[in-house]
């Protein structure tokens, strides 16, 4: 082998070296930026998740806490009645209280649950609209 088939075959093996590092930099460059946009994906679903929720978790808690102020109230409705009941002095007295009692506690129900509904509705649209909210770009 003379020189001049050595210095091509060194020029060829430096030359297919480079190549080799330079689609190595490059397949490393691209693998760098997949696993960054990859990563962003990760951290905007998580916050996604997590305010979603949160804001679940405040709607349950509002709901909870009107529950718990509607159990106050016709806890307070019972003991009201059958204090009244104590002093009734006829059937006719008795009826006349048992009916009233049961009207205002229908039409209270009523209204408790129409509330109820509506913060129900309402803690699931928010939830909704946060998530949707945090998958736009």
């Amino acid at each position: 082998m003379n020189t001049t088939q050595r210095t091509m075959m060194t020029k060829a093996a430096v030359d297919g070296a480079q190549a080799l590092r330079e689609a190595a930099e490059t397949s490393s460059a691209q693998t760098k930026q997949k696993f960054e946009q990859m990563s962003a994906a990760a951290v905007d679903a998580t916050k996604a998740m997590n305010d979603t929720c949160l804001t679940a978790a405040k709607g349950v808690q509002d709901y909870n806490a009107k529950f718990i102020e509607f159990a106050q109230t016709n806890i307070g409705a019972a003991v009201a009645f059958f204090e009244q009941l104590r002093t009734v002095k006829s059937p006719s007295e008795f009826f006349e209280l048992s009916t009233n009692h049961s009207r205002k506690q229908f039409e209270t129900f009523t209204e408790q649950a129409r509330q109820l509904a509506t913060l129900g509705q309402k803690a699931l649209t928010t939830a909704e609209r946060v998530q949707l909210d945090s998958q736009r770009p």
